[in-house]
């Protein structure tokens, strides 16, 4: 299925790896990493699930 929705709850630690995962999809412009608003999801299924598995306060989510 493809992803369709993605993420960020509240507890973000700003440690970046979201974001060397999949530039593509996050970004860290602050202390806490955001979502790009053009994101083209179902480009980057891979790396989103990556990305989301690897957080190592388990805040990236996403639905398919």
């Amino acid at each position: 299925m493809a992803i369709t929705k993605v993420w960020i709850e509240e507890g973000c630690t700003g440690c970046g790896l979201c974001s060397d995962i999949c530039p593509e999809v996050f970004e860290q412009p602050e202390d806490e990493a955001i979502i790009k608003s053009d994101a083209d999801f179902s480009k980057y299924e891979d790396e989103i699930k990556e990305a989301a598995e690897s957080c190592p306060v388990e805040v990236i989510h996403y639905e398919e």
